[in-house]
């Protein structure tokens, strides 16, 4: 169960796509005062764990209500993680503006940058698949943990700006991509392998 948990962390730590997030976050809150800051990236951890936690459990009915097979939505859902990661290798992937009447905390940093449809998708295959009790308490503890790793780079921004400077956030973030690649092909695999099974 403790290899369960490193590994389940580890993965969704870089489906957060934390080091993209890290520089649309100091781009949003350059102007603000340190104290500032650290209520913005306090506000959306709490956001994003919220956001995780209800699609991590809500795998299961949304499937069966819809009708759609886990081994379907794995092949989509693993296309578009793949374009996701394509997306931060290549440096195109958009930042979206603010809302002026909406938490930017909230969206669009918790959602649609932190958690976007290749992350949704991806948690609720990640809830669905996971079996028993204890497999799923280990997995939102995984979720828990990711997301306050995240959280601890998001209160530490302006340290690991001054300590990585852009072209090492950059550098990171199609690092981050490349990982992201390589569960969208595992994901989409293993979904075309179970349907053709």
């Amino acid at each position: 169960m403790i290899n369960l948990f490193i590994s389940l962390s580890i993965k969704l730590f870089f489906l957060l796509t934390p080091f993209f997030v890290l520089t649309v976050f100091l781009s949003m809150t350059e102007q603000m005062t340190k104290s500032e800051q650290r209520k913005v990236a306090i506000r959306t951890t709490m956001a994003v764990m919220i956001i995780c936690l209800v699609l991590y459990f809500a795998g299961n009915p949304i499937f069966s209500t819809l009708g759609i097979t886990l081994d379907g939505f794995r092949i989509g859902a693993g296309s578009l993680l793949f374009l996701s990661a394509v997306s931060l290798v290549s440096g195109k992937r958009s930042s979206q503006e603010a809302a002026p009447d909406v938490d930017f905390a909230v969206v669009p940093l918790a959602i649609p940058i932190t958690v976007g449809p290749a992350t949704i998708g991806t948690l609720l295959i990640l809830g669905a698949e996971l079996g028993g009790a204890t497999e799923r308490a280990v997995g939102a503890g995984a979720l828990v943990c990711s997301c306050l790793c995240v959280g601890i780079l998001l209160r530490s921004a302006r340290p690991l700006k001054k300590l990585l400077g852009s072209v090492g956030l950059s550098v990171m973030t199609k690092i981050t991509g490349l990982v992201l690649s390589a569960m969208a092909a595992q994901i989409v695999f293993t979904g075309i392998r179970n349907f053709l099974a």
